[in-house]
């Protein structure tokens, strides 16, 4: 056997699970066939056998699967998956009841397929660790816990208790799952696990699964529980009303969950068999999988990063600009340690700006998730200043001021001179070339983009923008910067807008010119939020001002002139400048653009939008309106791989997911093409160019650019299960907040 080893011992078989040349144990197809072939072994040697205990070699128990099968199945491949899973489940089966105890001895964390494997067992025992974790978070790669752990939890915790575990993706430690009875008995060390087991084994004989013990009743009722009936009546309708049926994992999760309530065990466990081989040969979970788990582990194992450059630990940062932004920077970095100067033209706007950091930790303090002593540490961090002189010994300087080109090279020129030897200076624009901005240094290869996204304490993504002359060790040490605040960095070349803020402008852009055209303002928004966009591109707009949408196209006007060239504007920039201009609408912050936000009320979509826009007739329907809004943001991506403002394809997904907001279920905005068919794709961007413009034509150059990177050809392959990261399960359950500039 290649992925584990049996050992017997005085009556007891150890499995201790060390899958080779791997940091982790996986369900890869190796160890599935191993624990079948082992499970086999010890069911034949029973009779000589007091119990068995489940270990691991590695760090952690088990981390899951290996899912870089999943990307190669089709729906043909269902019937096959369907077996395949009954098989890991019948070693499972026969396992749990040879009619000797089983305990799984916990070292580490046990995540996905993983806690399936611990829930194979009787009895669990844990190291008392709270940074250990458990649990099924398949849900976020569009997959559902379907190697009995819906089945299981289901029946451990009831319908209701398991909710959260199962439809929310939620984890526990330790002591939770001692608190839930999830885990049965804490250890303060990886050595006391072992004589656990054994003295547990030996006064346990005969242990058997809650649900084998005659009489047993699923806690809190099955479906058939008046109260429980109740609360499924409106739950198919609170999850479509959620994910709108873009993910079909969560609706498959509940069916499973309900289904299985009512039957049998091994019926159950069918059931969500199932539903599960389903999904794993369905376009979203690979879309998911895809950008969610290799995607992400591409950004953070620093494939964009540039190499040979040694790791950077900022110590000290200065940040320009203490309003919304370069507050929220500061709170950023002094969460994280970082000792931080928040300069602005004055102290008491300085001041400010560090009273953003003191609101959010007192509602963190207020609700017990952090300590007095705590918030004073961080907020000891952050220095507010006037003074320039205060900004002296910084590794990085950070301008986050308003967005005037000649106001950001007054404060560069001010700043750059306090920067420690070796130091590095960045600007936080989201519209202007940094190549431009790095005129005003003294050092323009040390000269850097660093966008951040508002609000900047909620938004994971860092946009790095590399400027013409900027060399690799600054990229490399923006890079680490933004790792260092736990936050997700991509790397793009300069260009203007550079690539979120060039693709989110197409979004919002396209959804005006759509009401230029004379389609009702309600229908673009719902449709909008119908396609998994997670706010309508006319409220975005709001959100961001109206008024500085404007301010940008002039400062775009402005440049193109300087250079001999005329800019030519889009329909709905035209009808954004129209509201700001003609109609007084400058956004939310100034009492109101699309829609009025009278006090104490809901925001409304403005009445007069009807009689200025709407022109009765206009034939629409909700398809055109969400590919345009999903298209354009594609073609527009496309396009800045061929300009070479995008390098990766893990860049542009997670990019366009975590900064611009597009549709996690696509698994990005090249995913989204690829997900489609390059040639579906292309045919799709022609159709669409000859209805509503050139925004959707894809030249030679764009349709070029997307098939180096195209995946191969799917074939039949194996393995599920996932191993998340805590972002990915946060954006699912809502945590992905308005994209904003």
């Amino acid at each position: 056997m290649q992925t584990l080893r049996i050992d017997t011992t005085d009556g007891i078989a150890t499995i201790t699970f060390d899958e080779p040349g791997s940091p982790v144990n996986t369900m890869c197809a190796a160890w599935q066939a191993d624990i079948a072939a082992a499970v086999a072994q010890i069911a034949a040697q029973k009779n000589q056998l007091k119990g068995v205990i489940l270990a691991s070699a590695k760090k952690t128990f088990f981390a899951g699967a290996d899912l870089k099968s999943v990307m190669r199945l089709t729906g043909a491949d269902a019937p096959a998956l369907f077996a395949e899973i009954e098989r890991l489940k019948h070693a499972f089966r026969t396992l749990e009841t040879l009619g000797i105890p089983v305990v799984a001895c916990l070292n580490g964390s046990a995540l996905g397929g993983g806690w399936e494997v611990a829930l194979a067992a009787h009895h669990r025992i844990a190291v008392d660790n709270a940074k250990i974790q458990f649990g099924l978070p398949e849900l976020t790669l569009g997959l559902i816990p379907g190697a009995t752990g819906i089945t299981k939890m289901t029946r451990l915790l009831g319908l209701e208790g398991a909710q959260p575990f199962i439809m929310e993706s939620r984890l526990f430690n330790p002591p939770q799952g001692h608190e839930l009875g999830l885990v049965h008995e804490l250890v303060a060390s990886d050595g006391e696990l072992r004589a656990r087991a054994l003295a547990w084994i030996a006064a346990n004989p005969q242990a058997q699964q809650p649900w084998d013990v005659k009489g047993y009743k699923i806690p809190g009722g099955t479906p058939a529980n008046p109260k429980i009936a109740g609360g499924l009546v409106v739950a198919p309708a609170m999850l479509t009303a959620k994910t709108h049926g873009n993910y079909p994992a969560p609706e498959a999760a509940l069916s499973a969950m309900v289904e299985g309530a009512q039957v049998d065990y091994d019926t159950a466990t069918r059931i969500e068999s199932r539903y599960l081989a389903s999904l794993m040969a369905g376009p979203v979970a690979r879309n998911m999988i895809n950008t969610f788990f290799f995607n992400l582990n591409a950004i953070k194992s620093g494939q964009s990063r540039p190499r040979d450059v040694p790791r950077f630990k900022p110590a000290k940062v200065g940040i320009l600009g203490a309003g919304m932004m370069g507050a929220g920077i500061a709170y950023a970095q002094a969460s994280r340690g970082i000792a931080t100067v928040l300069k602005d033209v004055s102290t008491e706007k300085a001041v400010q700006g560090k009273g953003y950091s003191a609101k959010l930790t007192q509602k963190r303090v207020d609700k017990g998730r952090m300590s007095p002593v705590d918030q004073q540490a961080l907020l000891a961090r952050i220095t507010p200043t006037a003074d320039a002189t205060d900004l002296k010994g910084c590794d990085l300087i950070i301008e986050a001021v308003f967005e005037q080109r000649d106001l950001k090279a007054k404060v560069t020129q001010e700043a750059e001179p306090m920067l420690a030897q070796g130091g590095f200076f960045a600007s936080n624009t989201s519209t202007l070339p940094i190549s431009g901005l790095a005129q005003a240094s003294k050092a323009a290869a040390k000269f850097v983009g660093i966008h951040f996204f508002s609000p900047v304490d909620k938004m994971k993504l860092v946009e790095i923008i590399r400027g013409k002359q900027t060399d690799d060790e600054t990229v490399a040490r923006a890079f680490d910067y933004v790792l260092a605040l736990g936050k997700l960095p991509i790397v793009v070349n300069d260009s203007r807008g550079f690539y979120t803020s060039r693709t989110f402008g197409t979004y919002v852009m396209e959804g005006a010119a759509m009401l230029g055209e004379g389609i009702p303002a309600a229908v673009i928004e719902n449709a909008a939020v119908q396609a998994g966009l997670p706010v309508g591109p006319l409220a975005v707009l709001d959100e961001t001002a109206l008024s500085l949408s404007v301010h940008v196209m002039d400062q775009t006007r402005a440049d193109y002139k300087a250079e001999g060239k005329t800019y030519e504007a889009t329909p709905g920039e035209l009808l954004v400048e129209r509201m700001v201009k003609e109609l007084g609408r400058n956004g939310r912050a100034a009492g109101g653009g699309f829609y009025d936000y009278p006090q104490g009320a809901r925001k409304h979509l403005w009445p007069e939008l009807k009689s200025l826009f709407e022109k009765p007739g206009t034939a629409w329907n909700a398809r055109d309106i969400q590919d345009r809004l999903l298209y354009r943001q594609s073609v527009e991506t496309a396009r800045c791989l061929a300009e070479g403002v995008l390098t990766s394809v893990h860049d542009a997904n997670v990019g366009s997911i975590f900064g611009i907001g597009f549709p996690a279920w696509t698994g990005g905005a090249m995913q989204f093409i690829y997900g489609q068919g390059i040639e579906a794709f292309d045919a799709r961007c022609a159709e669409l160019a000859a209805a509503h413009g050139k925004g959707f034509a894809l030249d030679a150059a764009a349709k070029a650019a997307k098939a180096p990177f195209a995946p191969p050809a799917r074939a039949r392959n194996r393995g599920f299960k996932p191993d998340l990261s805590r972002e990915v399960r946060e954006m699912f359950r809502g945590a992905q907040r308005n994209p904003c500039r």
